[in-house]
């Protein structure tokens, strides 16, 4: 497949779905990685391989109608988009937020097949979720609609078939209700999601995995650039727990973090957040409406609330934006760049937007995309999936050192990809690394 057939490939997504403007970015960022290992394997030409792990194997669709604690029913909107299962289970997050629709889902899933390759173990992509919005809900409220949701998600999942986490605004209360009211239906206690309760097949360092292992990714980018986290002054978007375990856990390493935020604003600490700030955040951030500007006023530090701005605008050296797609633009990363940001690595998924990512490698600074930076939290997942499948729970430190060398070895899979004689591209390395892993697998099976 040549230049111009490239070209033919993203011409047929586009005609295609001509309305689904984030997968159809996720897949044309791709692409421009994949296609010189495409175009040198003849087996991979014969296979079509790359059209068929662009298409997702399947996507599901359903109605929610349910009746809340008042009496009123409500109709919502659901998915599950089981993209690629050639070399496992699928394996993603459900996602609760009136921004949710079926480009998303997309994307979302697509790159999730490639994050999970990366990590070595037997996962393939999916992804799902609803319009659904708790905020502001009861827990009551939460509980019908997860109860109904899961009534229609039940059919398509399995241990062994499709085993969904949580995402945005599905954490461990949410995870409590979809998989209480799956053992109901199907009388079986099994591994069929992740992000359980320690109670009933949950893991440790579960909640903390993405944060956690989006720093430990950070740490061996420094060590390839013969520098060290210690000291380094860190930038990080979101308010939720990626954002606010990757900042305790670079506080921990010695780094500066002098930003938080969320969809209202930023926190800004110039001086570095302490940790005691930090573990406050993580502790009471589902109980405030706005648990940043509740840090601010109950904080003795110095510390500015800039309502409606982005962390982008400081003075930093790192930048961890960790709160959603395409919430880092050009013109912040102009400002990035100006101020002399040397690295940046994604802890949400795609935060950066394709001009964003264009304007570092021009002016050389260390760009991770997310499939592999933010790969923690699906990692160790599948280590929970491992533990459910031998009825086991290991201990916190032996999980934490087991993520540390999954990220560590992602490092590795990108650089062995991705060094040239210009330094470490990590975004080709992810996208090559993860390609050949799937495309063998789909090559070995067959059409």
């Amino acid at each position: 497949m040549s230049k111009s057939n490239t070209e033919a490939l993203n011409t047929f997504l586009a005609q295609r779905f001509p309305h689904e403007s984030e997968y159809l970015q996720a897949t044309s960022e791709v692409l421009t990685d994949i296609m010189p290992i495409y175009n040198a394997n003849a087996t991979y030409k014969h296979y079509d391989i790359v059209r068929r792990l662009c298409l997702p194997e399947r996507i599901i669709y359903f109605t929610v109608s349910w009746m809340n604690s008042h009496g009123e029913v409500e109709v919502n909107q659901g998915w599950r988009v089981q993209h690629n299962s050639v070399m496992g289970p699928y394996k993603g997050g459900l996602r609760f937020h009136p921004s949710v629709n079926l480009t998303i889902l997309k994307f979302l899933a697509f790159e999730q097949t490639f994050k999970n390759a990366l990590t070595g173990l037997p996962m393939g992509g999916g992804k799902g979720g609803s319009d659904f919005n708790p905020k502001g809900r009861s827990d009551h409220d939460i509980m019908l609609f997860c109860q109904s949701f899961m009534r229609e998600l039940q059919r398509h999942i399995g241990a062994q078939t499709d085993v969904p986490a949580g995402d945005i605004n599905v954490g461990a209360r949410e995870i409590g209700f979809l998989y209480g009211e799956y053992r109901r239906l199907n009388n079986r206690f099994e591994g069929v999601l992740t992000g359980k309760g320690l109670e009933f097949g949950g893991s440790y360092v579960r909640t903390e995995a993405t944060g956690f292992g989006l720093v430990y990714f950070l740490e061996a980018v420094c060590k390839a650039h013969n520098t060290d986290i210690e000291g380094q002054r860190i930038a990080i978007s979101g308010a939720g727990n990626v954002a606010l375990h990757a900042a305790l856990k670079a506080k921990q390493k010695g780094a500066i973090v002098v930003t938080l935020s969320n969809s209202k604003g930023t926190l800004a600490c110039t001086s570095g957040f302490h940790e005691s700030d930090i573990q406050w955040a993580i502790h009471n951030h589902t109980m405030e409406s706005n648990v940043l500007t509740a840090l601010c006023q109950q904080s003795e530090r110095n510390m500015q609330w800039h309502k409606a701005q982005t962390p982008w605008s400081e003075e930093v050296d790192i930048a961890l934006p960790c709160a959603t797609q395409n919430e880092l633009n050009h013109s912040d990363a102009e400002s990035l760049i100006h101020s002399g940001c040397k690295m940046v690595l994604e802890g949400a998924n795609m935060p950066c937007t394709e001009r964003a990512q264009q304007a570092f490698k021009k002016a050389k600074v260390v760009f991770v995309p997310g499939k592999a930076s933010n790969a923690g939290g699906v990692a160790l997942s599948g280590l929970e999936m491992a533990q459910n499948a031998v009825f086991s729970q290991d201990d916190a430190n032996t999980l934490d050192a087991q993520l540390k060398t999954i990220m560590q070895n992602i490092h590795y899979r990108c650089e062995q990809e991705g060094t040239s004689d210009t330094g470490i591209d990590y975004a080709k390395g992810a996208n090559v690394a993860a390609f050949r892993r799937v495309a063998d697998a789909m090559v070995a099976q067959g059409v």
